[in-house]
């Protein structure tokens, strides 16, 4: 699995439906249920600096500050200096290999980092497209790997990020299998 290159295609896809938000749908709910656009956003934000401050910090210390991601005039510009700087920090020689500590999740090598974040970039993707009612459908190997990869290391439900997973029909897609793999709606915002 060439997990640079998937990240790198996902992030590109968030980039171009983050572009399409307006500021004026910065207050919508999002299928994120505590969270407004503007919250998702900034989370989004936040997630890239934390990843790729983390691969430059002593993974023994805890010293990275997850929520550091800040949205001013222009929260699709912010996304995508946060962005840049994602995939330089992951571009960097020996990173992948290295190790990184990821919030209070633990220490992981770096390749197993980015696999987490790959897989937060499709699907916050999802999230931000069907909150701006916006076209988001990337290559279909993109979230049938992050269903791979979340099937293979279950997520923590109880109390965690993620809610008891959603029922889909036999014929679902897999973006579809994958959003409700991990507790939302794929038909939000219907009940």
């Amino acid at each position: 699995m060439d997990i640079v290159n998937l990240h790198r295609r996902a992030v590109q896809s968030t980039d171009d439906v983050v572009a399409e938000i307006k500021s004026d749908q910065l207050s919508l709910p999002t299928p994120c249920a505590d969270w407004t656009l503007h919250g998702l956003l900034r989370h989004m934000v936040s997630e890239n600096l934390g990843f790729a401050h983390s691969t430059k910090a002593d993974p023994e210390v805890s010293d990275v500050d997850w929520n550091a991601g800040w949205l001013r005039a222009e929260p699709a510009e912010d996304y995508r200096r946060s962005a840049a700087e994602l995939s330089a920090a992951f571009a960097a020689e020996g990173v992948l290999e290295k190790q990184v500590r990821i919030r209070e999740f633990g220490v992981f090598p770096g390749e197993v980092a980015l696999m987490f974040h790959f897989v937060d970039v499709v699907v916050h993707s999802w999230d931000v497209a069907k909150t701006i009612g916006a076209h988001y459908e990337p290559d279909e190997d993109l979230p049938a790997t992050a269903l791979e990869l979340v099937r293979a290391n279950p997520p923590a439900r109880d109390g965690g990020a993620f809610a008891p997973a959603v029922a889909v029909p036999k014929k679902a897609s897999p973006l579809e299998e994958l959003i409700a793999y991990l507790g939302r709606n794929p038909t939000w915002p219907a009940a």
